[in-house]
């Protein structure tokens, strides 16, 4: 399902744009993106199947605060009649790990009651 997203990034300068941008262009499903708002701090995200939430996440973590402002549906009756046999979106293991990973476990052994030094 094609969906428009729009996030609200407080922006300093040109180097944090071009920082935004390249966040959101390499999410998978990206078909467009594109700076608005009065003062350039909202990012609009055109695609298909993207993630909002793991959109905002990116952004929080690379750029600063950033916040949903809306996601909303693109298209006319077509994208209605797909919404009913619309599928999941898949995760890619980049941000979702598939396997938990496994700490190594070592045994413990009692002390010798005769060795003074433990």
């Amino acid at each position: 399902m094609k969906q428009k997203v729009v996030i609200r990034v407080p922006m300093n300068g040109q180097k944090s744009r071009s920082k935004a941008m390249k966040i959101v262009v390499g999410v998978s499903g990206v078909e467009s993106a594109s700076l608005q708002g009065q003062e350039n701090n909202q990012i609009t995200v055109v695609g298909e199947n993207i993630d909002p939430v793991v959109l905002a996440t990116l952004l929080r973590k690379n750029v600063g605060s950033a916040d949903l402002v809306s996601v909303s549906p693109v298209g006319g009756e077509e994208n209605k009649e797909n919404v009913a046999t619309a599928q999941p979106p898949v995760w890619s293991h980049s941000y979702y790990p598939a396997v938990v990973p496994q700490y190594p476990m070592y045994p413990i052994y009692q002390a010798d009651p005769i060795c003074t030094i433990l």
